[in-house]
């Protein structure tokens, strides 16, 4: 017991947590990793495909592709950030990424591009992105889990706000090829040295508590009060470690893939197709292109509430509301052509779309505990960017079968309304 509550004291002068210092490092790789987002990859298509001499649909294809590559990595990334924590795996991953950076300045043919992509880029980033981060965060918070995921997640709506303006003025200014390699040294500033000097892989390894507790009150598991401080009792998840395999027969993981599966299916055609959507109705490029700015902006700006709501009402109807709110401005999206309508729904639609940012983690963390949250988050991830890779061909063959992006957009608010209701089924597993 005693060095229980020697553990729970932090040193009595720090008074800013270094839990922190993560949660920084977790928002400079989300701005790195967004550099090989399909957000930022659509500003090269048009001049890289001219170049290289490849169809706009082969070089869509590249991307459904990465993601079902990072989805057969997640298992075994989340399997070594349980067992050696984040620090190397971050560094290592962005110098990986920034030597294909690097590649990518110098091919000559697609397959060279893709190749580069798939070996080097997809492969450092598996290694450096957002699981990495987030397992690493959900060790280092309980209470104010929301609230880290929400700032460490604002890396990733800041760069796809910020990344299409910043690569179309590169490629304006020195060429796409120049770009890439502007990308490699960014990447190693981003990631490399923050991760080396900051990231490590539990507050208890420090002496510290998760939170940055400053007083003695830690609860058992049982229930048990250990002793009180002047906070009062401050009750932590229980430290249990689940096998893939355990974790795999709850009822909480299957509707926790299901949940987010289905949804994010939606989420990576309409990212693809949302741009001729809008044109299709008649309206022009520029009116597209501020759609999806709007979008972006909401994902950069909404993350942080919906980390604080999830904080204060159980996280499954925090979730609830964040698919009702996607939902229900889809579904104003796409039920008129009026230029105003448009643009609220979508805003809406981007709120929503904030609360993924946080919540899936939150989620999976509060359930699954610190200790083997690496390996039971990779499995999900295996089967959750799986169906993903399935929604920019779902969306792309549903419009050449009708003509028309209207089935593939309401069978998408259709799947975000029974996400809503599924979510009030989720409880804790017990083990």
């Amino acid at each position: 017991m005693a060095s229980t509550v020697e553990a729970a004291r932090n040193r009595a002068g720090d008074r800013f947590f270094y839990g922190w210092y993560i949660v920084g490092t977790g928002f400079l790789a989300n701005v790195a990793s967004a550099f090989s987002l399909a957000s930022t990859l659509a500003v090269f298509l048009k001049p890289l495909t001219e170049e290289l001499g490849v169809s706009r649909g082969l070089f869509s294809l590249l991307r459904s592709v990465e993601t079902l590559i990072g989805a057969a990595l997640a298992p075994l990334v989340g399997t070594w950030v349980d067992r050696f924590g984040g620090r190397w795996l971050m560094a290592g991953g962005a110098l990986v990424v920034a030597i294909g950076y690097l590649m990518l300045s110098r091919v000559e043919d697609f397959w060279q591009f893709a190749a580069v992509r798939a070996a080097l880029i997809t492969t450092g980033d598996a290694f450096m992105g957002a699981m990495v981060i987030n397992v690493v965060i959900a060790r280092w918070f309980f209470q104010r889990r929301g609230r880290a995921f929400a700032f460490s997640s604002m890396g990733i709506g800041f760069a796809k706000v910020c990344m299409p303006i910043v690569a179309a003025s590169l490629i304006a200014w020195i060429g796409w090829r120049e770009t890439w390699a502007v990308f490699a040294v960014a990447t190693l500033i981003l990631v490399v040295a923050p991760a080396l000097l900051f990231v490590r892989r539990t507050p208890e390894e420090m002496g510290l508590c998760p939170d940055g507790v400053t007083a003695v009150g830690l609860r058992r598991s049982s229930g048990e009060t250990q002793s009180k401080g002047s906070i009062g009792p401050y009750e932590f998840e229980p430290e249990i470690s689940w096998t893939r395999a355990e974790a795999a027969r709850t009822r909480a993981f299957w509707l926790l893939v299901t949940i987010f599966g289905v949804s994010s299916i939606g989420v990576t055609g309409l990212n693809l197709h949302v741009f001729a959507y809008v044109t299709d109705l008649g309206h022009s490029p520029a009116v597209a292109a501020t759609v999806m700015s709007a979008i972006a902006s909401m994902q950069l700006a909404s993350p942080l509430a919906w980390g604080f709501v999830a904080e204060r009402i159980d996280p499954r109807f925090a979730a609830m509301l964040k698919f009702l709110v996607q939902g229900l401005g889809l579904g104003l999206a796409i039920s008129t052509s009026n230029l105003l309508c448009l643009y609220a729904g979508f805003l809406l639609y981007g709120i929503g779309l904030g609360g993924s940012m946080v919540l899936p983690d939150l989620l999976w963390a509060n359930y699954f505990g610190r200790r083997s949250l690496g390996k039971v988050r990779g499995l999900g991830l295996l089967l959750t960017h799986g169906l993903a890779a399935a929604g920019p061909p779902f969306f792309g063959f549903l419009f050449d079968l009708t003509r028309s992006y209207l089935t593939s957009f309401a069978l998408f608010t259709g799947a975000l309304i029974a996400s809503a209701f599924l979510s009030l089924w989720l409880r804790p597993p017990q083990k």
